[in-house]
């Protein structure tokens, strides 16, 4: 089970926009096999990185997640976006194995 948290329109801005920490979002879906993936690393990384970062997902299948989706310019899944006081600090579109994803994260935790 994951201990990710899985984001809706109800809450994205009281967990993302609003979080004292950096958060990651990770714009997936189920289809996606490199979605499916990324979900262990990402899931890793929210575990040693408690306290210092947020790593949630937003299924872009869903109905209700579709403007987010578009608001935010997903065109590509997986696609992580780092928010930082409210604003994406940067994106990383693809799979990326966990050294490589905490190697282009480390400066902005």
């Amino acid at each position: 089970m994951s201990n990710l948290i899985n984001l809706t329109p109800t809450n994205f801005k009281s967990v993302v926009l609003d979080s004292k920490l950096p958060v990651l979002v990770d714009f997936w879906a189920p289809w996606c096999g490199p979605c499916l993936m990324m979900s262990p690393v990402l899931e890793e990384l929210a575990t040693e990185l408690s306290g210092k970062l947020t790593i949630v997902k937003l299924d872009t299948d869903l109905p209700e997640n579709q403007q987010l989706a578009i608001d935010y310019s997903i065109q590509s899944i997986p696609n992580l976006k780092l928010f930082k006081s409210g604003k994406v600090v940067t994106e990383i579109i693809g799979f990326k194995p966990k050294d490589a994803l905490l190697s282009e994260l480390k400066d902005f935790i």
